[in-house]
């Protein structure tokens, strides 16, 4: 079968190659986030040097504001933090491929989500959080996925949905529909595998969106609170001594950049481009 009649370029060493080099980042930081508490030389909560120190003495990023390792609480820092956005990206990016392939099939359902959508869109996401946040007091860490989660979605189903409005019409579709396939094997059976690329781009999105959301609550201190070693947490800790130890907050902010270039390279890097341009079009 040819290129032309497939619509497909096939894969070769030459692609591969470049694929390689922007996804190895992504993968090494986040195993070494998994890793990190079992590589730190210091306990997480064990002051070992000054407050504020700088670097030395055992500390090679120099000390916090209760005088722990720097460099010992950022290895101990990535795993929840990237753990809660992966869970965030997985729900977000799941609901919003169903929701928005049973909307295209459904009109009333697609113009009811519609509507739901462009309402959600509309709220900031800090007045969200905080919402999520009062109305679970305990909720922690919890309550800001949640927000993340319930705030993501609106935006992805629409993503999906605009996606998959060309594909509802294709002859494949109307010919399941025709033989009298239900909505449900349709959606997952004939679309879905056809947004496999867009699938990956929102996925590798939704992942950056919710670094950012969850170390946004981090530092206003909802969710994740002392002495846990939360990357954002540590920025606003440590932000009275900056000129004291630069480290305490140039460290985690850097960490938390690169985890979002890289991932979100890697992620389009690997979805087709005509999905790129879909996801990050509005």
């Amino acid at each position: 079968m040819s290129v032309a009649t497939t619509g497909r370029r096939p894969a070769t060493a030459d692609g591969r190659g470049r694929v390689l080099p922007r996804v190895t980042p992504a993968i090494l930081l986040v195993l070494l986030a998994l890793t990190g508490p079992y590589l730190a030389a210091h306990p997480l909560d064990k002051p070992v040097t000054a407050p504020f120190a700088p670097p030395g003495d055992g500390a090679p990023l120099g000390g916090d504001q209760l005088g722990r390792d720097v460099l010992s609480r950022l290895l101990h820092g990535g795993t929840a933090l990237i753990g809660s956005a992966l869970l965030v990206a997985f729900v977000v990016t799941l609901l919003a491929a169903l929701i928005g392939c049973f909307a295209v099939l459904h009109p009333v359902v697609g113009r009811a989500v519609e509507r739901t959508a462009d309402v959600f869109i509309l709220l900031p996401p800090v007045l969200g959080i905080m919402l999520i946040a009062l109305a679970w007091p305990g909720g922690g860490r919890w309550a800001v996925i949640s927000a993340a989660t319930v705030l993501g979605i609106p935006y992805a189903v629409r993503v999906v949905a605009g996606a998959a409005a060309p594909l509802a019409t294709a002859g494949y579709v109307e010919a399941a529909l025709a033989r009298g396939e239900s909505v449900t094997y349709t959606a997952t059976r004939e679309l879905l595998p056809n947004l496999r690329g867009t699938v990956l781009a929102l996925f590798g999105l939704r992942f950056v969106e919710a670094v950012y959301v969850i170390s946004m609550a981090g530092f206003l201190q909802i969710g994740p609170q002392p002495p846990a070693a939360d990357w954002a947490l540590m920025i606003r800790e440590n932000a009275p001594g900056i000129l004291l130890n630069p480290w305490a907050v140039v460290a985690p902010s850097l960490t938390i950049a690169l985890l979002a270039i890289s991932v979100n390279l890697a992620a389009t890097s690997l979805a087709p481009r005509s999905a790129r341009k879909a996801v990050t079009t509005p």
